[in-house]
């Protein structure tokens, strides 16, 4: 009898003897035990690895909790270093445009002197430093002092603004003291000057609409 012939009756005939016979359905048990595990084993196993991909995951998500809480933590520390930034910086604006102002101030004035002595030692020019209440408030829109440059000579009046800068609403505000000084003291202006080195371009035109001479640093200035 062959191989083929011998696996075949196995086949047929196996399964009656299984459900029939006892023994030989505790030999194939036995049989076969070695090659697969029985259930109960099989479910333990798949509980303890069920019950390690848990512990991980919690494991895990603890690590991100506390990773969440570090980042908060740092987020927190970098918004008040942000903050304290934002003040210094806004401190050190303050600090350096009240300098600028400063500077601006004392640049006017030390140039005002410095044109007064010049013109009036050494070319016969009156300079007159007028300081007016501006009741009506025609020049800045409500009542305030008003501060002029007065040059006379020979009979000329010019009107001078002495600035460290200026720009478009600067040019407009010395033109209504311009007007302001001739319906003050009835007396009409020969020439309006503006001697700045920092002028904004968009108050050139503005000076020329309005009859100003423009002189900055690259200009010279001639009373003639």
């Amino acid at each position: 009898m062959t191989e083929t012939e011998i696996k075949n009756i196995i086949q047929q005939q196996l399964p009656e003897l299984i459900s029939k016979d006892p023994q030989i359905r505790d030999f194939i048990l036995r049989t076969v035990s070695e090659y697969y595990s029985p259930k109960q084993e099989t479910d333990s196993k798949f509980d303890r690895i069920l019950t390690e991909l848990q512990r991980d995951r919690e494991e895990q998500a603890r690590k991100w909790d506390e990773q969440n809480h570090k980042w908060d933590e740092q987020n927190h520390k970098w918004d008040e270093t942000l903050e304290e930034i934002k003040k210094l910086h806004k401190k050190y604006d303050s600090a350096i445009g009240a300098l600028g102002a400063r500077w601006g101030l004392y640049s006017e004035a030390s140039f005002r002197n410095g044109l007064k002595g010049i013109l009036e030692d050494s070319f016969g020019v009156e300079v007159i430093n007028v300081n007016e209440f501006d009741d009506e408030g025609e020049v800045f829109g409500r009542p305030d002092q008003v501060e002029i440059d007065v040059i006379v000579k020979n009979g000329l009046l010019i009107l001078c603004e002495l600035k460290s800068s200026i720009d478009k609403a600067g040019m407009y505000i010395f033109d209504r003291k311009a007007a302001f000084y001739e319906k003050r003291h009835q007396r009409k202006v020969d020439r309006k000057l503006v001697i700045c080195p920092m002028v904004d371009d968009r108050a050139k035109p503005v000076a020329q609409k309005l009859g100003i001479e423009l002189y900055s640093y690259s200009d010279s200035v001639e009373l003639n």
